[in-house]
């Protein structure tokens, strides 16, 4: 971008149901959860999401030190989620497009089934700039998306709406990727676009709980989540327009997020509601020290649980038993109540 958690959240029903009004045109009491079957979101594993942060640090380890557009990191990061996506049963396409004087990537991945004209997206940019690996800024949205994606294909879901996930290359040049992927969609596969949540530095070490202020379907369904976590949020606007969901909300698509800040410093008042210290929410915004070390976990886990709440609540639809495994994790985050880093 230019403590014990608990689990679930018990308005998951209710706000289905919101969601189901707000983003279809159907009135929530005509369709309550209860009647369409709608599943609560699985558990993301903390300890999953965090393998993949530490595949990304190998990658730029291995790569010059970053995963920035038109470098080799890049493009190894590009395939290693692919590799993902595709043993889980996801149909990928890889999208080119030219900035800079280098071939960028952009990867969509599309879940099979849910009605093709209610699209629900969710996208993260997969690309660092070029002084570091780019840990935070964006490993860590891109590594929810995956896990939540790959949640998905565990479940066997399948929602009513159809799932789209997104990893944008060269964010970092100014929304290019995402801007490409936008202007090129014919205008009826636009909007067929329901909604579109972005996620863009979801582990800052000294975080705050920053939520898009667009589509209020989508800014309710993440507040009352982080509500019945009994964490309090504030509306996002550090960021605001300077990451991938800018594309969408020109092109009239409801957009939504998290972000858990950067180089602004954390104020007194957030100090006292959130923990942590008067100092930047991520010190190494931008530099070479965004490692895997440069994460807080309890943001990143309640964050990553809030991407897949949000995606199953705004997708609605029904989960068969899941077959392999399954990771749990109800009780997999405790740090102080300072809000310290937890390196890893």
């Amino acid at each position: 971008m230019n403590i014990s958690v608990p689990r679930r959240v018990t308005a998951v029903a209710a706000l289905a149901a919101l969601a189901l009004g707000g983003l279809t045109g159907t009135s929530a009491t005509a369709r309550p959860a209860e009647a369409a079957g709608v599943a609560a979101a699985p558990d993301i594993s903390l300890t999953a999401v965090k393998q993949h942060l530490t595949d990304l640090q190998s990658i730029a380890t291995a790569n010059g030190g970053n995963r920035a557009h038109g470098r080799t990191g890049y493009k190894a990061s590009i395939d290693f989620v692919k590799a993902k996506l595709d043993a889980a049963g996801y149909t990928t396409s890889l999208q080119t497009f030219t900035s800079s004087g280098a071939t960028g990537y952009n990867l969509i991945a599309d879940w099979p089934g849910g009605d093709p004209n209610q699209v629900l997206m969710a996208g993260s940019h997969l690309d660092s700039v070029s002084s570091g690996p780019g840990i935070n800024d964006n490993g860590s949205g891109s590594a929810a998306i995956l896990e939540t994606a790959l949640a998905v294909s565990r479940a066997g879901y399948q929602p009513s709406k159809h799932l789209r996930f997104a990893w944008w290359g060269a964010e970092e040049l100014g929304l290019v990727g995402s801007k490409y992927y936008v202007n090129n969609l014919p205008t009826t596969e636009r909007s067929k676009i329901k909604g579109y949540l972005n996620f863009d530095m979801i582990g800052s070490p000294n975080p705050g709980y920053f939520v898009y202020d667009d589509d209020p379907t989508i800014e309710q369904t993440f507040k009352s989540y982080f509500a019945g976590l009994g964490v309090p949020t504030e509306i996002e606007t550090e960021g605001d327009g300077r990451s991938d969901h800018a594309p969408f909300k020109s092109a009239g698509v409801p957009v939504g997020g998290l972000f858990t800040g950067a180089s602004r410093v954390k104020t007194s008042a957030q100090v006292t509601k959130w923990g942590g210290t008067a100092t930047a929410f991520d010190r190494c915004y931008h530099s070479s020290c965004d490692t895997t070390s440069n994460i807080n976990d309890t943001a990143l886990d309640r964050n990553s649980d809030a991407v897949a709440h949000a995606i199953w609540t705004l997708s609605a639809g029904s989960t068969n038993p899941p077959t392999g495994k399954v990771f749990e994790n109800t009780a997999d985050v405790s740090i102080p109540d300072n809000g310290a880093a937890v390196t890893s």
